[in-house]
């Protein structure tokens, strides 16, 4: 395929759009959300600065994949604003959004039989035609060596399990190469190792100056790897701020409605979040 000449300014702009540490890569300012006539998210305020891992906790129908999805421009506010680089995310166009953001949904599912390395390919798209495209190859290469996907490169993506997929998925976000991760439960369908694989997989891309938000369910997961953790309920955020301070006994008790213990890890000291039980609840 040609190459596709690009204009000074093109070029220029392209290569303006990488937050320094510490500045603001995205925020909520006073947004909602209504879905089927409710209101999931209301009236959310929280900065993503870049150089950060920003895990979204909370429980079921909280609204932390409502707020990546707004975060990301894929769902319109009812009121509010979200900006991206300071800017308001109407005034990008969908490849302005694509090069700035990459976005991991909850499932990926693909009607066609792609392989796994056209499926990471995808990820470079937003590139097509800009001097970045050079990075191809490279981008893919690293991305699926990372998330340990190499082995079946050419198997169609079709055939891989629940946590094969998920790993592929994320192997082309990472490909992508935004400033900008925004991921929906990447976790969710791994194993042990491959859970902490993929929140190192994030605190690498904070180290590199990427700011990362990550909805979790596994709080221990968000108090290891996260530096600040942003705690919803009901579509309103309840807390903001270090894992010690936000995962709070008191707080996730009320939260998610059942009594909640936290302990400092005997290694790390990160808090250790354990769901109180009766005496005997293991036993059948």
């Amino acid at each position: 395929m040609p190459r596709l000449p690009l204009s000074s300014r093109r070029r220029q702009d392209l290569t303006r759009i990488r937050p320094a540490p510490g500045e603001a890569a995205a925020e909520a300012c006073a947004a909602a959300v209504r879905l089927g006539g409710r209101r999931v998210l209301d009236g959310v305020d929280l900065s993503l600065t870049a150089g950060e891992v920003l895990a979204l906790v909370g429980p079921n129908g909280a609204g932390k994949s409502t707020l990546l999805s707004a975060l990301a421009g894929d769902l319109p506010l009812e009121s509010g604003t979200v900006r991206l680089g300071g800017r308001e995310l109407g005034e990008f166009s969908p490849r302005q959004l694509a090069v700035r953001r990459a976005v991991l949904p909850q499932a990926a599912t693909l009607a066609f039989p792609f392989t796994v390395a056209e499926v990471v390919q995808m990820g470079r798209a937003p590139w097509a035609g800009t001097p970045q495209e050079d990075e191809d190859d490279t981008a893919v290469t690293e991305a699926m060596a990372r998330t340990e996907v190499t082995a079946f490169a050419d198997r169609p993506f079709s055939a891989l399990s629940g946590g094969e997929r998920a790993r592929v998925a994320l192997a082309r976000v990472l490909a992508q190469r935004t400033p900008l991760l925004l991921l929906d439960e990447p976790t969710a369908a791994l194993d042990l190792r491959h859970q902490e694989l993929v929140l190192a997989l994030c605190r690498a891309r904070a180290a590199a100056g990427d700011a990362v938000a990550v909805v979790l369910h596994d709080l221990n997961l968000a108090a290891a790897y996260a530096d600040r953790v942003a705690l919803l309920d009901a579509g309103r955020l309840t807390g903001v701020g270090p894992p010690a301070r936000v995962l709070a006994p008191e707080a996730l008790t009320s939260v998610y409605r059942h009594p909640v213990e936290v302990h400092p890890h005997p290694t790390s000291g990160a808090p250790l979040v354990l769901p109180t039980r009766e005496p005997g609840a293991h036993q059948g």
